[in-house]
């Protein structure tokens, strides 16, 4: 029988950094995700994770920049609310498929297991940490524009990471 983990968002973050004139990098990251594992046990071996990230909730700290990331140049977070991300087994890295403006990948991302501990009112919490790249042209993120001494204002690579804390449910 699985066990239940469910995202603590108090204790998590999701973060990305791009090249930008490819001179310095960009950082940014979103404010309004959940998560689930369903693990057989305490190893989360076999664990199918489930993440769902509300693309309207991407923040730069740079209203303009964030506005046209939410746009249809970007990630045209009307027509596509959410960013998804779902695999079946969870090891020293994690395959899962990620969807991006309705456009689904097979990605890999390195996992770290952090441990397992209780907090001081008796919850299990688990922590993890990732990193991993996807190229944003995947996932239809297209919108660039050529610089006049040469190269392009946004790198297609972008770097992903994330620090996940998860409470065991009862």
């Amino acid at each position: 029988m699985a066990t239940k983990w469910t995202l603590d968002p108090a204790h998590s973050e999701l973060t990305f950094k791009v090249k930008h004139m490819m001179i310095s990098n960009i950082k940014g990251n979103f404010t309004d995700f959940t998560a689930e594992i369903d693990a057989e046990d305490d190893s989360f071996a076999n664990a199918k994770t489930t993440a769902t990230i509300q693309t309207a909730s991407i923040s730069t700290h740079n209203t303009d920049r964030d506005n046209h990331l939410r746009s249809a140049e970007f990630f045209n977070a009307e027509a596509n609310p959410t960013i998804t991300f779902e695999s079946s087994a969870l090891n020293n890295e994690v395959t899962g498929n990620l969807t991006i403006n309705g456009i689904t990948k097979p990605v890999t991302l390195d996992v770290d297991f952090n441990g397992i501990n209780v907090d001081p009112w008796g919850n299990t919490k688990a922590g993890f940490s990732f990193e991993g790249k996807i190229n944003r042209k995947d996932f239809g993120l297209n919108w660039n524009a050529a610089l006049e001494a040469g190269g392009v204002m946004v790198s297609e690579e972008v770097k992903i990471a994330g620090e996940l804390q998860f409470v065991k449910q009862a």
